[in-house]
């Protein structure tokens, strides 16, 4: 294997490769002297883009097309062409910016995509279920979750964050300290992220929600030192004896389609007290969501259940209204011990979201600290909205739509498969209990390239031709990095390790296309061929969107399909089985996720088969 590269000037890079995976490691120094010193995000050569465009667009097109396509790049790519001149403009971006992609991509993929974040964009994480059935078991697991995340949060505010590492060489530290005390705004036209961790005054206190009611709870003492577990089990319950039932659940407001969240929020904000309620949810270094319990059906079910509820709550009669789904990190607490999270995807991808959540839960098992001498505290402040006519309507519009739940028997045999105003999500969340890494491993084969085979195959079984496939790929090597795009369909397994290795070094076609697409945009030059042909917008409809979101907990992530026609999959390899959650909609009647996760086992047990049947190499 080759190492990482070396930087060039002016963000110029060979190919290189990854080698091994993340590792954490203690370092002194501060935040901005280890960023200073991560090399700056390459610009692929022009023609290597390119031809890796081709090759992308193999398996995905037929030949007249791609034979079309090729006429096109080859004009844009020639010396001379509109190519070679938006190629030097981008290169000149990359020498004058710490990083010529990540203002782009987190304005084009997030804030200003119009449809609700609620399954289209912020994913939801399954944790185990909790060994507790009761308000007592939740009041203090949610207790000693926000110590852990204080816990945490301490590292971030002194810069003792350990370092990760990939290969030997570190990692952008950047999206820790993005998540916490951030949060979404809607605007009418284009969302912006606003981050107080960053202000003159950083947030000292907490938003919990319980029963749709919001409540402000300081988690500091006036000293700085945070409150312990069971100062917070005593404010907790403060918190669920006050809340109320039969509240608007000014939550729901946060799952509609951007613009018309965009409308309502300038219309609720006008009221002083809306205002400063709503300023209070932003600010909060997280949100704790207390859910009540909801109807289960069997155990073999009960993950898929638990990432509906992760996702959106399970509908506006459960818990979509118990969330401000614009709030960068909400922990979800279920009274029947279903555990979790959900994060807006703006600030940061999974794998830090997870590497917090790794912390946590590992803090939560802790032995109990002997009890702290019980002092007087301040009430939880509830926060007031005032519902004017037009706020209840769009209220009372949401709630019409939300037809997902007819009753309690049908939504006990159908929650994970159901449509509604909400999602129309198809959710399936297995456990491949027959191997994990360890079989690949045993092989010495990457245990992400054995899974991505393994999708690849399942789809074919079920569809017979291959799809535009995106595999989320980190940049984080590189300063304020975040992702590029693994394409797992290639014309064979071994061009699939090539894109594999490569997309992880900078030099993948999709973000550098975009480059060169938005050098055109804001010179408001004619937008080449390139990117207005029918085989581009092809390659851009990802059918299988997939992500490996790894951890040290057993759990996994889960999000919803890109398009409508697509599935969305990721997966936690373990050592001896895979966590699964794969995705579809229910308006479409060629997808179905049960199939593809069914279809998926046999590829997986297939491949086995195969590598036990073939002999192994002498040494």
């Amino acid at each position: 294997m080759v190492k990482l590269g070396v930087a060039k000037p002016c963000g110029l890079m060979k190919p290189c490769h990854l080698v091994k995976p993340v590792s954490a490691i203690r370092v002194s120094g501060r935040y901005l002297t280890h960023q200073k010193g991560l090399p700056s995000l390459p610009v692929p050569p022009l023609q290597q883009t390119c031809e890796h465009y081709i090759s992308a667009l193999e398996p995905i097109i037929e030949a007249e097309e791609l034979k079309h396509t090729k006429e096109l790049v080859d004009e844009f790519q020639k010396a001379g062409g509109v190519g070679e001149g938006l190629q030097r403009s981008l290169e000149k971006r990359a020498c004058n910016s710490e990083n010529w992609l990540s203002e782009w991509w987190v304005q084009i993929a997030y804030l200003e995509y119009r449809l609700p974040v609620v399954v289209h964009s912020s994913p939801g994480l399954v944790l185990p279920r909790m060994n507790f059935r009761d308000k007592q078991g939740q009041i203090r697991f949610a207790a000693k979750l926000i110590a852990g995340v204080l816990d945490f949060k301490t590292m971030i505010d002194n810069e003792t964050l350990p370092v990760e590492y990939l290969g030997g060489k570190p990692l952008c530290m950047n999206q820790y300290y993005e998540v916490l005390s951030s949060c979404r705004i809607p605007g009418l036209k284009k969302d912006s992220v606003v981050n107080h961790a960053k202000s003159s005054r950083p947030p000292k206190h907490i938003t919990v929600v319980h029963n749709f009611e919001f409540f402000v709870l300081d988690v500091y003492n006036s000293d700085g030192t945070p409150l312990t577990a069971d100062q917070f089990c005593v404010q907790l319950e403060r918190i669920c004896s006050s809340s109320q039932t039969n509240i608007e659940p000014v939550g729901i407001l946060t799952t509609q389609h951007r613009d018309s969240w965009g409308k309502s929020y300038v219309s609720l904000i006008k009221d002083n007290t809306n205002k400063e309620s709503v300023s209070a949810i932003q600010r909060s270094i997280f949100t704790l969501c207390l859910d009540g319990a909801i109807p289960r059906g069997s155990e073999e079910t009960y993950r898929s259940c638990a990432a509906i509820q992760m996702l959106h709550g399970g509908g506006s009669q459960w818990n979509s209204g118990n969330r401000w789904f614009d709030k960068t990190l909400q922990f979800i607490v279920g009274e029947d011990g279903t555990c979790g999270a959900n994060y807006e995807h703006a600030p940061a991808e999974g794998p830090p979201i997870v590497a917090l959540i790794d912390h946590v839960v590992e803090y939560t098992r802790k032995p109990e600290m002997v009890r702290s001498p019980m002092v007087p505290l301040p009430m939880p402040q509830k926060l007031h909205f005032t519902i004017t006519p037009e706020i209840k309507k769009d209220i009372e519009e949401i709630l019409f739509h939300d037809i997902s739940i007819i009753n309690i028997s049908i939504f006990i045999l159908n929650i994970i498969r159901y449509t509604d105003g909400l999602t129309d999500l198809d959710m399936r969340v297995i456990v491949f209990g027959h191997f994990g890494k360890n079989v690949p491993k045993a092989h010495k084969m990457s245990p992400d390239a054995f899974i991505q085979i393994a999708l690849q195959l399942a789809y074919y079984r079920m569809y017979q031709r291959c799809c535009a496939t995106y595999e989320s790929a980190s940049l984080r090597m590189f300063r304020l990095g975040r992702t590029d795009t693994i394409r797992s369909a290639s014309s064979a397994s071994a061009a699939f390790v090539k894109a594999f290795d490569n997309s992880i070094s900078g030099q993948a076609i999709d973000r550098h296309l975009l480059g060169l697409k938005m050098v055109a945009v804001e010179k408001k030059l004619p937008m080449p061929d390139i990117f207005t042909d029918t085989a581009y917008a092809k390659a851009l409809c990802y059918q299988l969107s997939t992500s490996q979101v790894p951890s040290k907990t057993d759990c996994v992530m889960c999000f919803g399909p890109v398009v409508p026609n697509g599935y969305g999959v990721c997966y936690n390899p373990m050592e001896d089985h895979i966590n699964f959650a794969v995705s579809s909609f229910n308006s479409c009647e060629e997808t179905n996720a049960a199939h593809l996760a069914q279809a998926v086992v046999e590829a997986l047990l297939d491949m086995r088969t195969v590598l036990e049947q073939t002999p192994r190499p002498k040494l």
